[in-house]
């Protein structure tokens, strides 16, 4: 909603939300409690997209100068703290290493009060609106044991699909010529979209594995043999079992 769209649900706790039986995959998603709704600008959301690729891709330069838009000035090295838990410095944006989360530790130790302050005043409400809202969902999908990884590829996914989705004209849409045009544009830009996102789900997979310690990807392994041994998908287990071996070299 908030990428693709640019609707802002204000209070998505689990009692606004119902699970239907009834959807494409076997069930859909009911929100309820539609009293308090913003609607972002196409350029705010075209920016909130582009900041959630910086931040996926660790490109800290974008990531200031998009924050520099947002109006969040000097406090823009804190969003990645922030959106996906790593620093404006980290390598990857799935995950730290020790001498990383220590220097964030230190960072967010030197803030003071009127700094917080002073961010929150500085940013447009739109803006504070998501931070709410991503707090929410955070918290839903936490205790549904949901990795950060997984919320860091879905954010992305729609992110990078909200940016080049293609916005219809209603009476353009109405000649036959042009809906063959709209047709064909929105063909080639889920193309690369689809291209785009596997470029960035690449990188966070490959700092995911690179940040992980060889010993928990070890036991990453072990346990994912332990579920599939209970399957009879023999191919399977052989596949991904040489894949998950190859990836768990100890750095040097």
């Amino acid at each position: 909603m908030i990428f693709v769209h640019g609707y802002i649900h204000g209070d998505p706790h689990p009692g606004n939300i119902l699970v239907s039986p009834e959807g494409r995959n076997g069930f859909s998603l009911v929100l309820l409690d539609h009293a308090v709704y913003r609607e972002l600008d196409e350029e705010f959301r075209k920016d909130f997209c582009q900041l959630w690729e910086a931040l996926a891709l660790k490109d800290s330069k974008k990531t200031m100068w998009l924050g520099e838009r947002f109006g969040a000035g000097k406090y823009s090295r804190y969003l990645p703290i922030i959106f996906t838990g790593t620093t404006i410095e980290s390598k990857y944006s799935s995950g730290m290493s020790i001498k990383e989360k220590e220097t964030m530790k230190h960072e967010l130790k030197s803030l003071m009060f009127e700094d917080l302050s002073l961010f929150m005043e500085s940013m447009p409400p739109d803006f504070i609106a998501i931070l709410r809202v991503d707090a929410l969902l955070r918290s839903t999908i936490r205790k549904m044991d949901v990795s950060r990884l997984i919320r860091l590829l879905t954010y992305t996914k729609f992110a990078v699909y909200g940016r080049l989705r293609l916005k219809f004209d209603g009476e353009l849409c109405k000649m036959p010529e042009m809906n063959v045009y709209f047709a064909v544009k929105a063909v080639f830009l889920n193309f690369i979209s689809t291209l785009k996102y596997f470029h960035i789900l690449t990188k966070i997979l490959i700092g995911a594995i690179e940040s992980t310690p060889w010993q928990q990807k070890v036991k990453n392994v072990q346990n994912y043999l332990y579920h599939k041994i209970g399957s009879s998908d023999l191919w399977s287990i052989l596949v991904h079992s040489v894949f998950l071996l190859f990836c768990m070299r100890p750095a040097s």
